[in-house]
């Protein structure tokens, strides 16, 4: 018998989580709860869920804090926060301490159910075996440990970071669309009617880890229409061959 993936909802709002807890175990799901952040935190830590679906506002600990000690403890967790729909500095604030997504409030229950399934299919995947990944003359990413040195710089990324960073390199030679990373890395559907700046928030992020100076990035380009384009290692300079000297 195949096993069940494992859900932590993590609401106290007793109608809200009533009804997301019906919602999954319709869908297959085995679900566990909290109603409050540090019991939340508690199950979070505990390392035995598939995803967890996290709420900001929360008696105890709110969902913030709760997130950015899982990551501490965990950098491939998948979380997904659960925010007011008016709050922006939320959805940031949340994607910048390592959720892999949001989804704001009123929410499309059909929506969240494939949201949950993309992110659950994505940390499944096997990625590229390649361990090791140039950037520029100064960034060298360890894929397997999620770190990278940058400069003088030890710095670390969540799994879905790096994802990111390896779908952009295997396509460095092109630019690539944000509909393409939210169907290549989160594994959104293509046809799926998606409004959100989760692909924003982590390039941004991504640019204050990699780049000497985010501001004005020289390796994680935006392309303005087209999307984004990552730039690896400088080619070598070749020796001028005779023709060269003499022509």
């Amino acid at each position: 018998m195949k096993k069940k993936l494992k859900l932590l909802i993590v609401e106290d709002e007793e109608a809200i989580r009533s009804g997301l807890m019906d919602l999954f175990v319709y869908h297959g799901y085995e679900v566990d709860y909290a109603d409050d952040g540090r019991v939340g935190l508690e199950k979070g830590l505990s390392g035995v869920f598939d995803l967890i679906l996290l709420d900001v506002m929360l008696p105890g600990i709110n969902g913030f804090e709760i997130c950015e000690r899982i990551r501490d403890r965990d950098r491939e967790q998948p979380i997904i926060m659960l925010t007011a729909k008016s709050s922006d500095e939320e959805i940031i604030h949340g994607l910048s301490l390592g959720a892999d997504d949001y989804v704001a409030k009123p929410f499309s229950v059909a929506q969240l159910v494939l949201r949950v399934q993309a992110v659950l299919r994505r940390s499944r995947v096997v990625q590229s075996q390649q361990q090791t990944i140039v950037l520029g003359e100064d960034v060298e990413l360890d894929v397997l440990n999620l770190s990278a040195r940058v400069g003088s710089r030890s710095v670390a990324f969540t799994r879905r970071e790096m994802e990111i960073l390896q779908y952009l390199h295997a396509n460095a030679e092109r630019p690539v669309s944000r509909g393409e990373l939210l169907n290549r890395v989160w594994g959104y559907a293509r046809d799926l009617d998606l409004e959100t700046r989760t692909v924003d928030i982590h390039i941004a992020k991504l640019r204050r880890k990699i780049e000497l100076d985010s501001a004005h990035p020289k390796l994680l380009l935006t392309i303005r229409g087209a999307g984004y384009r990552l730039i690896g290692p400088p080619l070598p300079r070749q020796p001028l061959s005779d023709q060269h000297l003499y022509k």
